[in-house]
This record gives structure tokens, sequence and C-alpha cells, in this order.
């Protein structure tokens, strides 16, 4: 990414919301994603009633649309001010499902998703994802090094009274500039070729946005992936407080800061409660 997104980013994930798999064959479960039903560590578990069976809540559903079509009203474009070579996104299909495709050469941008839910009640994030290769410089540590085959953010709204006078002050500029659903909070879900999988670090250019590495390495370039997450154990470990409502979902495929090219694929998105 280059300084003046990364300028958006110290402002709290300037997100311009104004604009706004179903698990296929091949599909694996990720040894550092959670199976299904598992606690994590000083996580409390859903208060879902026994009888009622496990919740689910479709984010982003790629599976239901056509491989060709343009992305429906509800997926829009996300992208940092700044006139940046955008990614190019479209609907493909992989293995008899349609999935999304990000074809990124030293470009950057989003497809964004807004929607509201209690991660309390729905904790359990799930998606596929596939990368045809990794970013060779990409360093989640470093500012010249944020760029990544693929990317999954979640939102929060969180209540601006919990941060510091400087973090406030950050998120009003922000605010005033890309309106009032800038987040202040997020989630960065990861394919880092360095990393190993289960780091956690904060964004190199701002602490509101934490970034999770949720898959590491090569060794599954060019696979399916499944992956699940518990973004509200993830959040606690981040921000150290409960999560506020998730706010949106973004896939994001970038490569702007280190001028490389990366293909990705993402299969259906989906917030889920835990089994009874």
């Amino acid at each position: 990414m280059n300084p003046r997104r990364r300028a958006l980013l110290g402002a709290a994930f300037a997100l311009p919301w104004a604009l706004a798999r179903s698990p296929g064959a091949g599909a694996q479960s990720s040894p550092g994603s959670l199976s299904p039903g598992a606690q994590v560590p000083g996580a409390p578990a859903s208060t879902v009633p026994a009888s009622t069976p496990p919740a689910k809540i479709s984010a982003m559903r790629f599976s239901a649309l056509k491989a060709g079509d343009t992305l429906p009203a509800d997926l829009r474009p996300w992208s940092f001010a700044g006139g940046q070579k955008p990614t190019r996104y479209s609907l493909v299909e992989d293995e008899g499902v349609v999935v999304l495709r990000a074809d990124a050469a030293a470009s950057t941008s989003g497809i964004a998703r807004e929607l509201k839910l209690d991660p309390r009640a729905l904790p359990l994030l799930s998606w596929r994802w596939k990368v045809l290769n990794v970013v060779a410089g990409g360093d989640l540590r470093t500012k010249a090094g944020d760029d990544f085959a693929a990317r999954v953010y979640v939102t929060f709204d969180l209540d601006t009274a919990t941060l510091s006078a400087g973090e406030r002050m950050q998120l009003g500029m922000a605010r005033l500039v890309y309106g009032d659903k800038v987040p202040a909070a997020a989630l960065c879900y990861v394919w880092d070729g360095k990393a190993s999988r289960d780091t956690s670090v904060p964004n190199a250019y701002t602490g509101r946005v934490h970034m999770v590495v949720a898959e590491g390495g090569t060794a599954r370039v060019g696979q399916w992936v499944g992956m699940r997450r518990d973004v509200r154990a993830d959040y606690r470990r981040a921000f150290g407080a409960e999560p506020p409502a998730v706010t949106g979902v973004i896939v994001s495929t970038d490569t702007d800061n280190t001028g490389e090219t990366a293909v990705a694929f993402y299969g259906d998105i989906s917030f889920g409660s835990r089994p009874p």
C-alpha cells in the first residue's frame, strides 16, 4: 500500500461505505482454524439455547451468482482515496462452484458488503479461499510489506467513548471525509507467505486494525482451503474487550506497495453460532 493509502488506515481504517462456499469438492480444514463446535480458550460460549440449531447468516454468497455476471448491488467496490489502480474482480466457476476471482497487478481495492450482526451470538466466521501465489515481498509487520494475496476484513461498530482522545480525533476526521459509517475497529484475516498461522499483530500503520494470519506459507498454494475463525475470541485477543456489533465484511487482494502480481479466489463467507 502506498503512503496515501496508509494515511487513511491511520485514520482508523477509513472505509468509504458510501460506495457502500458453500464448501465444494476439495475444500480443506485449516489446522489453524476452528473445528465445528470447538471452544477457543478464554472465550465464553455463545448463549444459544440448547434446543436451537446453529444459526447461520450469509455475508457473501458468490455460489448463488452466475459466472460472468456483474456483482449485485449489495457487493460494492471498495477502494482507498488517491487514485490507485484497482484490483480486478470477476465471478468465475471453479471446480463446479461460482466464486469471486481477484487479479492484482500493482493494484489495490476490494469488494465490501455492509451488514449488522451480534458476534456474541454468531461468532464463527467461515469462508474458503485459494491463492495461486503469495506476495514475496509481503511482511505484515512493516509498512512497506503490507500487501497480501488474500484478505478478509471484519469491521466493528466500536463505541468511540472507549477510544483515547487522539484515536477519537483521527476517527472524527475520517468520518468527516467518508461519512459516519467509518468503523472504529477491524480484524484483517490474511494469507501471508512468511508468518505462521495464528500470528496476530497490530497493523503496521494503525492499532485500530489487527492482522491475523489465517493461513501462512506456500504449502497449500493452488488449493482451496476452508477457514473458520471465532471473531469474538480474536477480537478479545486483539483489543482486550468484548466485540461490538459487526458492521461489514470486505475481501481484498492488494499488491500496490510491492508492485507484484497475485491471483486469489474467494468462496462463500458466512457467520454462524456454535452448535448446541
